[in-house]
C-alpha cells in the first residue's frame, strides 16, 4: 500500500501546469485529490484523467469567502483533510521601474493573499484533528530575483517564502501535528510564461527546465516526508548559496 493510499489532498490551481500533473500522480498512488480552479471545464478533465474519487470544487482563491467555502466542501465531503497545497499563482512580465499600483495589487492578491487564504481557512480544520500538512508551492524567483521582467512575481514570492517560515514557526510550538512546507521549482514547461499578465516568453522555450511530471514527483515526495523546504530541480540549493555568498559586506 502506498503511504498516499487514500489520504484526502486539496491542490489550488488544479486545472493545469503542475497542480493537474501533481494530482494526477498522487491519485496514481491511491490518494483523493480534491480540484481547485476556476474553470470548471479544465478541471472535469483533469478529474477524469484522476478517477472516480476526484472533487472538483470551482472556487476563486483571491477571494477568502470561496477559500473559505471550498474548505467546507472538501471537509464535508470526506470528514478530513490532510493536505492543503496553496498552487495558484501567475506570473507578470513588467521591468520594476515600470511597475502600477495595479501590477503590484494583482500580484499580491494572486500570488500571496490566495496563499495566506489557504493556510488560514484550512487551520481550523487541522487543529481540529490534530493533525495536516501545508504546502506552499513558490519559486527560485522566490530565493533569487534575477529576473528583471519578473520583478512584482519575485516580490510576492518572496513574500510566500517568509510567511511560510513563519507559519511554520508558530504552528511547530502550538500545534506540532501541523507540518508547513515550502516548494521552490525553477523552470518549467507549462503556460505560465504565455499566461503572464502583459505577455511574456513561453516558459517551454527556456533553458534549464523540468517537466511538470518531474515536479509533480517532488511534491508528492514532499507529502509523503513531510520535509519542510524543498527544491525541485538538482543543484538549485547550491546556486542559491552562491548568489548570496557574493551579496553584501560586513562594516
Amino acid at each position: 500500500m502506498s503511504a498516499l493510499d487514500g489520504k484526502i489532498i486539496a491542490i489550488t490551481g488544479a486545472s493545469s501546469g503542475i497542480g493537474a500533473a501533481l494530482a494526477e500522480r498522487i491519485a496514481r498512488d491511491g490518494a483523493i485529490p480534491v480540484l481547485i480552479a476556476r474553470r470548471r471545464d479544465a478541471l472535469d478533465a483533469v478529474a477524469k484523467n484522476c478517477g472516480p474519487t476526484a472533487q472538483v470544487i470551482v472556487a476563486d482563491v483571491t477571494v477568502r469567502e470561496q477559500v473559505r467555502r471550498a474548505v467546507a466542501e472538501a471537509h464535508t465531503k470526506h470528514g478530513r483533510i490532510d493536505v492543503w497545497i496553496n498552487n495558484a499563482g501567475q506570473g507578470i512580465s513588467r521591468n520594476p521601474t515600470e511597475l502600477t499600483e495595479a501590477d503590484i495589487d494583482d500580484m499580491v492578491r494572486i500570488n500571496l493573499k490566495s496563499v495566506l487564504y489557504g493556510m488560514q481557512e484550512t487551520l481550523p480544520v487541522f487543529r481540529r484533528q490534530g493533525s495536516g500538512h501545508l504546502i506552499n508551492i513558490s519559486s527560485m524567483l522566490g530565493r533569487m530575483p534575477f529576473a528583471l521582467i519578473r520583478s512584482a512575481y519575485t516580490a510576492t514570492k518572496h513574500a510566500v517564502n517568509a510567511l511560510t517560515e513563519m507559519f511554520r514557526r508558530e504552528l511547530a510550538e502550538s500545534d506540532p501535528g501541523i507540518q508547513v512546507s515550502l516548494v521552490s521549482p525553477g523552470v518549467v514547461r507549462t503556460d505560465f510564461g504565455k499566461n503572464a499578465m502583459h505577455g511574456g516568453p513561453d516558459s517551454r522555450s527556456l533553458p534549464n527546465s523540468q517537466s511538470v511530471e518531474e515536479v509533480a514527483e517532488v511534491i508528492a515526495n514532499v507529502i509523503v516526508t513531510r520535509r519542510p523546504d524543498v527544491y525541485t530541480a538538482p543543484g538549485s540549493k547550491a546556486r542559491v548559496a552562491a548568489y548570496y555568498a557574493d551579496i553584501g559586506e560586513d562594516p
